[in-house]
């Protein structure tokens, strides 16, 4: 089989991925994969880039075009003429009292099935998947949908938390990296939020920009009286008094593994 990293660009899968550079997690993979969603931070891609540099591996980024536009698009059933939004974000909604959360279609739509669609070529010989899921989140662990990709867990095998990954990386002297994930995403904690608004908020912007938007487009939607937002406050983003405790982290909820690492 031929082994794979799906590399989010996060504390974990960058360990992993620095961990096999360095012969500690074996066999060395074919190559790394990143996901990209043309939505994360800037620091992300800063990080990405330096990466690519230590790894004796090939890294490729594969990815749906034109991702932002796509998600907040119109579209219109052929069968039933209805409107809808594709590849939805789990974003908190209110309706009048009413509290809820869209369902979740990003990961599979912007990450999962580009990611799948890359490695066809090694249908035949099949897929070991590495992800990058720490002990710490060890209940996000799934089995592939797909019988010729294996998903791996290397970092659970060999019982490393994700502190274990920011000590490990600081013990070979390497920086620390930042958390993957898209601007928008709702899961984001409110210590992730503070950071973003603090150190990019250029980006933050652009989060509060694709609220107003994404509201905009879900009140074109037939049968949607709710109102989307991305913090659990249900309160405008760039209204929120973001506080350490309020909001956690809610990537245990994204249980495809591959956000967030």
């Amino acid at each position: 089989m031929k082994h794979i990293i799906s590399l989010g660009a996060g504390v974990q899968s960058s360990t992993m991925a620095l961990m096999a550079a360095h012969g500690e997690i074996t066999p060395m993979p074919e190559c790394a994969i990143f996901a990209d969603t043309q939505s994360e931070p800037q620091s992300v891609y800063n990080w990405l880039d330096w990466l690519e540099t230590q790894l004796p591996f090939p890294v490729s980024r594969v990815g749906r075009t034109d991702v932002i536009e796509n998600a907040l698009k119109i579209r219109t059933s052929r069968k039933t003429g209805e409107k809808y939004l594709q590849a939805r974000i789990p974003a908190f909604t209110l309706d009048g009292i009413e509290t809820g959360t869209l369902w979740r279609q990003c990961t599979a739509f912007w990450k999962i099935e580009p990611v799948q669609q890359s490695i066809k070529e090694y249908k035949t010989a099949g897929v070991m998947m590495w992800l990058g899921i720490s002990t710490d989140e060890a209940h996000r662990q799934k089995d592939s949908q797909k019988a010729w990709i294996k998903h791996y867990y290397p970092l659970i095998e060999i019982g490393m938390s994700r502190n274990d990954c920011l000590d490990w990386m600081e013990a070979k002297g390497y920086p620390t990296p930042p958390r993957s994930a898209c601007r928008f995403c709702p899961f984001h904690s409110d210590t992730e939020w503070i950071r973003l608004k603090r150190d990019e908020p250029e980006e933050f912007a652009l989060a509060v920009e694709f609220e107003k938007r994404l509201q905009a487009s879900m009140a074109q939607i037939d049968r949607m009286s709710s109102t989307p937002y991305l913090h659990s406050t249900r309160t405008p983003l760039d209204q929120v008094e973001f506080k350490h405790e309020r909001q956690p982290a809610l990537f245990g909820n994204e249980c495809e593994g591959m956000c967030g690492v």
